[in-house]
């Protein structure tokens, strides 16, 4: 239960960092590593990067503490990344990694390529959280810490509603809990309330969505276009797919956000018996059997139908 610290006793500069386009999970395992380590060795110099912090999730930095658009150009001793299947899903990150002394991966993706030096990687976890919890000494977890580790638990198992919780996910929220923090405001500030902007985008994407194969398919498309008429941020997408995906009778939801001439970010979800992480990994993405992505080239037209021929080897 000590191997976090173990890890950072001897380095006096760390990194920590967290996936491109980042979620609960993501910053919630990076804010969770950085005050569990702050508070254990306030003298060791730390840097915690994210490509951007959600507004949902501004509460757990309150001291701002991230840093969202300035990449050191100096050597740390240790690398920590977290949430992130892959080098390359650093984004800017990736050259403090590979200049970095030693390297750590904290992750819970069943297509993580083991990149690091030393990887701590659990495929039946809930989250990122779930396993770094793992890593830490429960005495030494703090407010702050719990609250993060709590938000990216809560997030990625879709607040335990996610045949990814376990037992042993549900033991961790509970000790969590005791920390005093208010979980129940957690479910408010990071899925329920929306922006305006949000309300609008959402309703626009539902309003569009077409069922397929008989409607166990349902594929909706958020175009640049649409974005730019709603005034809307690539994070302003969070939780459509979900919104999709309990639509009665669905296996699959199909999402594609427009990112380029041709050019689609593709998110998957499945209900019951459809691994997408499957399909995501044929196409250079990767995930989870039940929550996965990728990006793919062609018309709307042509993604689709490329995509639904895997989902019908699985059905």
């Amino acid at each position: 239960m000590n191997e976090l610290k173990n890890i950072v006793k001897d380095v006096n500069s760390i990194f920590i960092a967290g996936h491109i386009r980042p979620d609960g999970d993501s910053c919630g395992a990076c804010l969770a590593a950085y005050h569990y380590i702050n508070n254990l060795y306030p003298d060791k110099y730390i840097k915690v990067y994210l490509e951007t912090l959600p507004e949902r999730f501004d509460f757990m930095d309150s001291n701002k503490e991230i840093i969202t658009n300035d990449i050191p150009d100096e050597k740390f001793d240790l690398f920590i990344a977290l949430d992130s299947g892959s080098a390359d899903r650093l984004g800017d990150a990736q050259k403090v990694f590979y200049e970095a002394k030693m390297t750590v991966c904290i992750d819970h993706h069943i297509s993580n390529k083991n990149y690091a030096g030393q990887n701590f990687i659990e495929p039946d976890a809930s989250s990122t959280c779930e396993v770094l919890y793992g890593l830490m000494a429960y005495e030494d977890i703090d407010f702050k810490t719990a609250e993060a580790l709590y938000v990216g638990i809560m997030f990625d198992s879709g607040v335990f509603r996610y045949s990814n919780t376990s037992q042993k996910t549900m033991e961790a929220a509970g000790a969590l809990m005791a920390k005093k923090i208010p979980f129940w405001d957690y479910i408010d500030q990071c899925f329920l309330k929306r922006t305006y902007t949000q309300t609008q985008l959402l309703g626009r994407t539902l309003l569009t969505s077409m069922l397929l194969m008989d409607g166990k398919c349902i594929v909706a498309t958020i175009t640049r276009r649409m974005m730019e008429f709603y005034g809307a941020q690539t994070e302003d997408i969070e939780g459509i797919i979900e919104q999709l995906r309990v639509t009665k009778g669905v296996e699959v939801a199909i999402l594609l956000h427009e990112t380029g001439e041709q050019e689609y970010k593709v998110s998957l979800r499945s209900n019951d018996y459809v691994d997408v992480n499957k399909i995501a990994e044929y196409y250079g993405g990767g995930g989870h059997a039940k929550a996965a992505g990728f990006t793919m080239r062609g018309s709307v037209h042509d993604v689709v139908n490329n995509i639904t021929q895997h989902i019908e080897i699985e059905t």
